[in-house]
Formats: C-alpha cells, sequence, structure tokens
C-alpha cells in the first residue's frame, strides 16, 4: 500500500468523522444545501489533503477531491430519508473511498516530506488508531441501532458509553500491535466484571444482549483492525 493513499485515507477519517461534529451533521440534514457546515465540511477535507502531504503542490488532488466529496454528500442529504440512514452512511462511505482510490491511482506523484513521515508502517498504524475512535463508534452505532433497548434505564453520564468503546479499542489496538494478546483478555474480564452488576440489577435481557453485541462488535473490530495493521505488506 502506497504512502500517498494512506495519507488521503488519513484525511477521509479526519475530516469525515474526528473533526465533524454532530451538531454539523444534524444541522445539515435538517437543512440540506442551504447548512453552511456543508461546505465548511468540504473546506476542511481540502485543507486536511494540504496538511498530510505538507504541500500545496497536491491542490489540483484537494480540489477534485473535495469537490467530488461536496456531491457525494450534497445528494445523499437530499435524498436519504429517516428508515433509509444507514443504507446512505455505507453508500456514502463507499463512494468517498471509491472517489480517493481513483484520485490516488490518477494523480499519485511521490512527495518530499520529513523522514520519519517517509515511513508507510507510521501512517498504517496512524490511520488504524484513528479509525478506531469516532468512526468506529459511529460504525458500532449504525450496525446495533435497531437493537437499541427502549424504555426504563438509569440515566449516565452525556457520551461515556462513546468514550469508553473509542478507549477499550485504543486498548486493544495497543495490547495487539505490542504483542500483548493477554493483556486483552484482562481487559474484557475487567469490563465484564464492572458491567455484571448493572445487567443483573435491570433484569432485562434485551439490555444484556444489546450490550453484549456491542462489546463483541468493539473488541472484535479492534482486534481485526489490529491484525491487519500488522500483517498488510506495505
Amino acid at each position: 500500500m502506497e504512502i500517498a493513499l494512506l495519507k488521503l485515507l488519513l484525511a477521509h477519517v479526519l475530516g469525515d468523522f474526528v473533526l465533524q461534529p454532530d451538531a454539523w451533521v444534524a444541522e445539515k440534514e435538517r437543512i440540506k444545501l442551504k447548512s453552511p457546515k456543508l461546505y465548511l465540511h468540504v473546506a476542511i477535507h481540502m485543507a486536511l489533503i494540504f496538511v498530510v502531504f505538507m504541500s500545496f503542490a497536491v491542490w489540483p488532488l484537494a480540489l477534485l477531491i473535495g469537490l467530488l466529496h461536496g456531491i457525494i454528500d450534497a445528494v445523499k442529504l437530499l435524498f436519504q430519508k429517516a428508515g433509509t440512514k444507514r443504507i446512505w452512511f455505507f453508500a456514502d462511505q463507499a463512494l468517498h473511498i471509491a472517489v480517493i482510490l481513483g484520485c490516488w491511482n490518477y494523480f499519485y506523484q511521490p512527495h518530499v516530506s520529513l523522514a520519519f513521515l517517509q515511513s508507510n508502517q507510521f501512517w498504517l498504524l496512524l490511520l488504524g488508531a484513528l479509525f478506531l475512535t469516532t468512526p468506529a463508534a459511529v460504525l458500532i452505532r449504525v450496525i446495533i441501532a435497531k437493537w437499541i433497548p427502549t424504555g426504563g434505564g438509569t440515566a449516565s453520564l452525556q457520551n461515556a458509553g462513546k468514550f469508553i468503546g473509542i478507549l477499550e479499542r485504543l486498548l486493544i489496538y495497543l495490547f495487539v500491535c505490542t504483542n500483548h494478546f493477554e493483556a486483552v483478555g484482562f481487559l474484557l474480564a475487567a469490563k465484564s466484571i464492572f458491567r455484571f452488576g448493572d445487567l443483573k440489577d435491570a433484569h432485562d435481557i434485551k439490555l444484556t444482549e444489546y450490550v453484549l453485541i456491542g462489546t463483541l462488535l468493539s473488541f472484535g473490530t479492534a482486534l481485526l483492525v489490529a491484525m491487519a495493521v500488522l500483517h498488510i505488506e506495505i
């Protein structure tokens, strides 16, 4: 895998997930093409390409990806309905990745940067770690959305589950990449102990199943990404 492609994927992950607040997404879905956040979002994607390549010579690449990204997002906003958000999420991401692959194949030329930034492994490890933060949280939330238990339950800290998931995935990623697989089992056991009391007191089978599905998806995603990063030949 070429370093230029890793940089483009890194810019996409940062722009579409890490640097796009939920409030922006809600505003875009509400007023669609009239939302200034849509155009700011596209501008951020273009700016990130300059940042990761550390060169303004890639402006044709940044301009084309930004233009196509804006068109894809606009189509999604215009045609997605309440019941089709999951389908449009995956279609939207697939189209963005296809654009990145096509533009990389057409434009790629090596760029001079700092020595350590020329390491393919550095960019691959960084991409894997970033994917396991907000992007993986969004992906898991989309997958298990139809199983969210309704009614009852005690209040919890705002976004606590999201950040717990991010931390556990990053820890698993770190453990696997440093060849400490035993720590993954310790983390799973620790989480199970803390969750056991809450689930036992709730007496809710659906809640228990929902938590188990989310936990296994979170751990499984982190393990798959870590193993992929370790075994990709670059």
